[in-house]
């Protein structure tokens, strides 16, 4: 049994207003974290905190310790003795239980002290100590079972489309011809053998718009849309990477039609070559299963569409035929596209004769990221002038034209090294796009 605590008259009590508690408290505390279960151990430090003056914290031990043994007569007493509570009258120690109540296991059955309200108490210190575990609620189908539940959020069919998409015509008919008209036309698929294996990659420089287009193709075909990034793969132990890739191919079969969308491949598909870790490259083999079953029957209806900023780091393997086989080039917005991007940013500001034929031309070169913040820095231009001059000013050209002036293309350190990819690294003609687009630029 434990050394009994010292009494609230004992010289050893610390007095109240000392900030820290004392060590031997301290040192209970430890010893009660190894051994929560310990109920004799925990109620001597209740004893300890309670002669300290620290009620609160005796009532938290003595709840905790009832919570362990609901029957046990000592921490009753003293959860009522730390509450301020009158103490109740001790049971005859000689007592015996009656015979006609049988004790559990040959334990006497500590009796209850009279003209106390045991559940008033109970009430009174419910959600002092929090509950060990959380039990979802179960349905009566069983359906909130946690085992059930999908691990990933998948998000229902949007109501974004390929039309929501300023410009870039060429992307539009690139997606429709090599990945929407077949899925859209099962039976003209059938008749010209076209087959849906592997998936869409696509890649550019970044900002630009990839995983907007991702999201239009989920909301084209009607499907659910599961992005997954680097973060939600990847993880210390080993084998939960690959588990994680699995569960996510997994989800997507159960909720199918569905678009998976591989955010950042070259860091959830890098090349196994350069890769030193076991754990990398076992992941990167967990992919490479998942994408060859694209056209299973277990897989119809999920579609698979990957972004990167450097396919030049993505394993080679994943872009073979079956796999990531179709590779599309998402390049800044053009005249269309900026106009757009331009009107969707400025909608919500107070604007005035804002004239966007001179900032789309003063725009050229600039991403979707840059064209926003474009019109942050011009709104921050206006604000602090309001600011100052105590007058509301209206945004206007010149400051969305200064704006432009001072923002540098965040695509131009992309291009540098693009370009010495495509001047050296175009095996099969993987980058043609790329080469055309930076003949045009006058940039290769």
């Amino acid at each position: 049994m434990p050394e009994e605590p010292p009494s609230p008259e004992s010289p050893l009590e610390p007095p109240p207003e000392a900030p820290l508690e004392p060590p031997l408290i301290r040192s209970l505390r430890t010893a009660v974290a190894a051994a929560p279960g310990d109920v004799p151990l925990r109620l001597h430090l209740a004893e300890l905190l309670l002669s300290a003056g620290l009620h609160d914290a005796a009532v938290t031990e003595a709840a905790a310790a009832l919570q362990h043994a609901p029957g046990d007569a000592a921490a009753r007493e003293l959860m009522m003795r730390a509450m301020g509570m009158p103490s109740a009258p001790a049971a005859p120690p000689t007592a015996p239980p009656a015979p006609s109540e049988p004790a559990v296991g040959g334990a006497v059955e500590p009796s209850r002290p009279a003209g106390f309200d045991w559940r008033a108490a109970e009430q009174e210190v419910d959600g002092i100590v929090e509950p060990r575990f959380v039990e979802p609620p179960l349905s009566a189908d069983g359906s909130g079972d946690p085992g059930d539940a999908d691990a990933w959020e998948v998000s229902a069919p949007g109501v974004v489309r390929l039309a929501d998409v300023g410009g870039m015509q060429e992307v539009k008919d690139r997606l429709e011809a090599a990945f929407l008209a077949p899925m859209r036309n099962p039976e003209l698929r059938r008749l010209y053998g076209k087959s849906l294996r592997g998936g869409l990659l696509l890649y550019g420089p970044p900002g630009c718009g990839k995983t907007f287009i991702a999201r239009a193709v989920a909301g084209e075909l009607g499907a659910n849309f599961l992005s997954v990034s680097v973060n939600d793969v990847l993880d210390m132990w080993i084998g939960n990477s690959e588990r994680n890739m699995h569960e996510v191919f997994e989800t997507a079969r159960r909720q199918a039609p569905c678009v998976v969308f591989l955010d950042e491949l070259d860091a959830l598909g890098a090349k196994r070559s350069r890769t030193q870790h076991s754990g990398m490259r076992n992941t990167v083999n967990q992919l490479l299963t998942e994408l060859d079953g694209i056209d299973s029957a277990a897989n119809e209806g999920v579609f698979v569409l990957a972004a990167t900023n450097v396919p030049w780091d993505v394993d080679i393997a994943l872009r073979r035929p079956g796999r990531l086989d179709r590779t599309l080039l998402v390049l800044p917005p053009d005249a269309a596209a900026r106009e757009a991007i331009l009107r969707y940013h400025l909608r919500e500001r107070p604007i005035e004769a804002v004239d966007l034929g001179r900032l789309v031309k003063a725009t050229d070169g600039l991403s979707g990221a840059d064209l926003a913040h474009v019109c942050e820095s011009a709104a921050e231009s206006a604000l602090l002038d309001s600011a100052r001059t105590g007058v509301i000013r209206m945004i206007g050209t010149k400051d969305l034209l200064d704006a432009a002036k001072s923002v540098v293309p965040s695509t131009e350190p992309w291009f540098a090294a693009a370009r010495n990819v495509a001047m050296f690294a175009n095996e099969g003609g993987m980058y043609d796009d790329l080469v055309t687009y930076l003949k045009k630029r006058r940039k290769l």
